[in-house]
Order: structure tokens, then C-alpha cells, then sequence
């Protein structure tokens, strides 16, 4: 019987309820996700719809965020029940990365553009 009830646990945890492997369904939901998660910015940037600049990169970076959660969890397999909650940990230490990184990106074009000095044409004639 010991080996049998080993036996269970082992194909338990080998079908994916316990290990986070996830089925055909969950990968195709995070692909489709994925393809909307792309085509929404695609479609802000190229339709020119929201006419605020700054809106539209907000808009654009929110998306980009929510998509590298939906890779996390849907393709990495990353939930709070597998390997201990050390994967949780992982994903809220790649959103704090993420949230660094993007807001410096932004931080640093940002003093870029409005320190950079605009040439005019009479201003480039004269140059040495």
C-alpha cells in the first residue's frame, strides 16, 4: 500500500496541479493575451488615437508591464504555491526592476530633450 499511496502523490504532482505545469489552454490563453497585448499599443501608436504624447507612452509602458506579468505567470509558470512562494518573490522583484527601469528610461529622455539645444539652419551655417 506505501508504494501504491507514493505511486499517487508522484502522478499527482507529475500532471501539473501541483507543480504549476500548465495545459495546452493556459499557454494558448497567454499567447492570445500576448497578441492583444501587442496590437493595443500597435494599434495607439499607428491610429494616432489618444492625441496626448505623454498618455500614449503611459499607456504604452502600463501595457508593456502587464505583459511581462502575463509572460511571468502563463509561460515561467510563476503563482504563489510553486517552489515555496520564492517564484512570487521573483515576480515582485522583477516588477520593482521593471518599475526602476522604466521610470530612469523615462526620467533620463525626458532631461535629454529639454536640455539638448536646437540648431537652426543660420546657426549651423556658421559653425567651424
Amino acid at each position: 500500500m506505501t508504494s501504491n499511496s507514493s505511486h499517487d502523490g508522484a502522478h499527482e504532482e507529475h500532471s501539473g496541479h501541483r507543480s504549476g505545469h500548465s495545459s495546452l489552454r493556459s499557454y494558448m490563453t497567454g499567447f492570445v493575451l500576448s497578441l492583444i497585448l501587442t496590437a493595443i499599443p500597435f494599434w495607439l501608436v499607428m491610429g494616432d488615437v489618444i492625441e496626448s504624447k505623454t498618455v500614449t507612452v503611459a499607456a504604452i509602458m502600463l501595457l508593456g508591464g502587464i505583459q511581462m506579468v502575463v509572460h511571468m505567470v502563463y509561460f515561467l509558470h510563476m503563482n504563489s504555491r510553486s517552489e515555496g512562494g520564492w517564484t512570487m518573490m521573483a515576480l515582485i522583484f522583477t516588477i520593482v526592476i521593471l518599475v526602476i527601469v522604466l521610470v530612469g528610461s523615462l526620467w533620463v529622455m525626458y532631461h535629454l530633450h529639454t536640455n539638448m539645444m536646437p540648431m537652426s539652419p543660420e546657426m549651423m551655417r556658421n559653425m567651424p
